[in-house]
């Protein structure tokens, strides 16, 4: 059917080796939209502190599937798409998308995340130096990371950090073993995907340009 052009994908005739992501791409064969039952849901939320990243608290705390609307809670089994420790804040991908979630965690695309940091002190250079090469901790080597500072005031600092690894609370980790305290931890960036003018607590759902966005980032041609 494709090979006789009776396939469309999103309004174009579909050639051999088109891809298409379920519930985002339009596909209609003789002019008739195709349905393939996924609905998928992805949706970006500004993480406050004292909120756990998992589906399920078994402690009774909060967590950050009590953000989204109570429609998208019954409707869809979304989840985080990884982590971001209870006592930090800022960006977390929520989505039903087990595809694309994978994508944006393996190692080997090295989604970028951005942070930023207030530490005291204000690091010194041979600090943010040991940063951007990387710190050895029990598991191994960080890697390199993107470090500058943003501003400062008396002792503390606004560091911004931008990572490509994911280890375990990498970066508290890492800036315990220079000395330093960090006061607060705040997540800006997933890849192409900002926090914007999102207030803390508030939630949006991405636009399918977004969507494809992300999967051109993770490898995948759409």
């Amino acid at each position: 059917m494709i090979l006789e052009g009776r396939v469309a994908l999103n309004g174009e005739t579909a050639r051999l080796g088109n891809r298409a992501i379920p519930g985002i791409d339009d596909i209609s064969v003789d002019g008739v939209r195709i349905e393939t039952g996924v609905h998928l849901k992805y949706f970006a939320l500004n993480k406050p502190c004292g909120v756990v990243t998992t589906v399920d608290d078994p402690q009774g705390r909060p967590t950050v599937m009590e953000y989204l609307p109570e429609e998208v809670q019954r409707g869809y089994r979304l989840f985080p798409v990884g982590r971001l420790d209870m006592d930090s804040s800022g960006l977390i991908l929520l989505t039903n998308d087990g595809f694309l979630a994978n994508r944006l965690m393996h190692p080997s695309f090295e989604m970028t995340r951005e942070y930023v940091v207030e530490v005291e002190p204000v690091p010194r250079e041979e600090d943010l130096a040991r940063l951007r090469k990387g710190i050895e901790l029990e598991e191994g080597d960080t890697g390199p990371a993107g470090v500058s500072i943003k501003g400062s005031i008396g002792e503390r600092a606004m560091v911004g950090i931008k990572l490509h690894t994911g280890r375990k609370r990498q970066i508290r980790r890492s800036l315990d073993h220079l000395g330093l305290k960090v006061h607060s931890l705040h997540r800006v960036r997933i890849g192409s995907i900002g926090l914007g003018s999102l207030r803390p607590g508030y939630c949006r759902e991405l636009d399918p340009r977004e969507v494809k966005t992300l999967y051109r980032m993770t490898g995948f041609r759409v």
